[in-house]
């Protein structure tokens, strides 16, 4: 049966440093968390001037997961656990910040030398309280190493991570987490099945898409009920998305600036442990 749509959420801008500016659908004021997706911003795309420095400082990340989708322009991404790549269109970056992690992140050396667009969408998702100490990694995947599902004409969908058509992503994860990215050509429809009982959303990067009658436009997260299985989209004009279906975490959350926890308390802790150097130091 299809799944109702519970929530529209559009994604409001939102200053993270001086010179960064993201779309924000989650958090939303009107829904707080699908748990373990805390956080969505989307950024760009933008044009970035030859010569310009829009490279993010250092900074602190505990407990949780962030997940980079490159969508146009690349990538760079570097920490202090000994991680130092590049990704670009269409790859996907998955780094653990486990018990504590600093890293820096922004368009590459060449693309700001040369200047280019740059548009990316970096998920948030969480891990269960037993792992929140694990110590940091980091995963990443080409687009051609992303296996094609829901195959047509006019369909490039690549799984991430997760399972889905019998098929395996390349992003491991703690909890079972599918992520699907890509596009879908004008007029085209598919039809995705999402496991009853798990949360599943779905974010319109580019374009416009009709599920159960009803007009979705870019910059919109819809938040689909848990029941139910069945989800048909037609693109009313070419379309970018990013699917998403998780088993819930059933935990609390207390996430407050870099920090995704389970109580108030370990948040602050978190805070404390930066300022006073528990993370380390990371030259970039």
């Amino acid at each position: 049966m299809k799944k109702r749509i519970t929530h529209i959420l559009e994604g409001r801008e939102k200053q993270i440093t001086k010179e960064e500016t993201v779309r924000q659908p989650l958090p939303h004021r009107d829904f707080r968390f699908a748990n373990p997706f805390i956080v969505l911003h989307h950024l760009g795309p933008q044009f970035v001037e030859p010569g310009q420095e829009l490279r993010i400082h250092p900074h602190p990340h505990r407990g949780f997961a962030p997940v980079t989708f490159q969508l146009q322009g690349e990538g760079y991404h570097k920490d202090n656990a000994g991680h130092d790549e590049v990704i670009k269109a269409g790859d996907v970056q998955w780094m653990f910040a486990g018990k504590g992690i600093l890293h820096s992140e922004g368009p590459t050396a060449s693309l700001l030398q040369k200047g280019g667009t740059q548009e990316l969408l970096q998920l948030w998702v969480n891990v269960p309280k037993s792992h929140k100490w694990d110590e940091p990694s980091y995963q990443s995947a080409a687009k051609d190493e992303q296996p094609q599902v829901l195959q047509q004409d006019g369909v490039d969908l690549r799984l991430a991570s997760g399972s889905y058509e019998g098929k395996i992503g390349p992003m491991k994860s703690f909890t079972p987490v599918i992520s699907i990215i890509g596009s879908i050509k004008k007029c085209k429809q598919v039809q995705f099945v999402a496991e009853p009982g798990y949360w599943t959303l779905l974010y319109v990067a580019k374009g416009s898409v009709c599920i159960n009658q009803e007009t979705v436009k870019q910059y919109n997260l819809v938040v689909f009920e848990k029941e139910n299985d069945e989800i048909i989209l037609t693109a009313e004009e070419d379309a970018e998305i990013l699917f998403l279906s998780a088993e819930p975490i059933d935990e609390p959350v207390a996430a407050k600036d870099n920090f995704v926890m389970n109580t108030a308390e370990e948040t602050e802790q978190a805070i404390a442990d930066y300022r006073n150097g528990v993370f380390g130091t990371l030259e970039f």
